[in-house]
């Protein structure tokens, strides 16, 4: 009798590999469709190539609120490719059968209201995938796609602001799922010359309340960046750092560039 894996029980592993290689996990986010709808699935798989642990894909919107040049102008790329939903599912799909991937959606809430919370969850559950990151969705304001992902055994991924006070964080974080997502500093994705300088004590604030991996996300941008927070995060996400390593490429070479970056990212997260 064999037992499915579920994406919940994927991203569970993904960080217990990392724990026991003594490194941080990698999380790498990339805009489905963009440069283009075929390119897609190549640089999905040069991200896995290069070590990332956990996928996220982002889901085209016309109003991306958290995210700044770089994913607005990858996500308007990717509309204008035709990208919907539809073919999130289908690009998620594809790698985890080929490679048993723990894949993410980082999408906001309007296009998953339009199509469905419940189906959503039914087919991101049909597809393999092990959740959703919600940016313009607050814990607080989530009972109804909670309600539908976790009969499906989907999770809903929380973002906390260095803002957030630990009242707020005492309350919430014992309700979290899969692992917690710590934004580095205030303002939107983009990457970032500098690491904040807060990130560490903001870790440790959050870690009061959850026995969940923690990560960090929003401008990490350089192996520096990640050999930084080792020791204090179990993880790092990087996303427009990646999409710009994919725009400035050669055509031919966006892939191999993609993968090269992901590796160095990778190297500086191991001890």
């Amino acid at each position: 009798m064999s037992v499915a894996v579920t994406g919940a029980l994927r991203v569970e592993r993904a960080f217990a590999r990392a724990r026991a290689e003594g490194r941080l996990a990698l999380v790498v986010y990339l805009t489905v469709g963009y440069p283009d709808r075929a390119s897609t699935g190549a640089l999905l798989r040069a991200a896995l190539d290069g070590g990332a642990d956990i996928l996220e894909l982002g889901v085209p919107f016309s109003d991306p609120l958290a995210d700044g040049t770089t994913v607005q102008r990858a996500s308007e790329a990717a509309l204008r490719e035709g990208v919907t939903l539809t073919h999130c599912l289908s690009e998620a799909a594809s790698v985890v059968r080929e490679r048993d991937a723990a894949v993410l959606f980082m999408g906001y809430t309007n296009p998953f209201m339009q199509y469905g919370f419940e189906r959503l969850a039914a087919d991101g559950a049909r597809a393999g995938i092990a959740g959703v990151i919600v940016p313009d969705m607050p814990a607080e304001e989530s009972a109804e796609l909670d309600a539908a992902l976790a009969p499906a055994g989907l999770l809903r991924i929380d973002l906390y602001a260095p803002t957030t006070p630990n009242e707020r964080l005492a309350r919430l974080l014992p309700r979290a799922h899969g692992f917690v997502y710590c934004v580095s500093l205030t303002g939107v994705t983009g990457a970032r010359r500098a690491l904040a300088s807060d990130a560490a004590d903001f870790v440790g604030r959050v870690r009061r309340h959850t026995t969940l991996p923690i990560v960090v996300g929003f401008g990490i941008s350089a192996p520096d960046h990640v050999s930084a927070l080792r020791g204090t995060a179990d993880g790092i996400v990087v996303g427009s750092a990646a999409i710009d390593v994919v725009t400035s490429a050669p055509a031919g070479a966006r892939a191999g560039a993609l993968r090269e970056f992901v590796a160095s990212l990778a190297a500086a997260g191991r001890s």
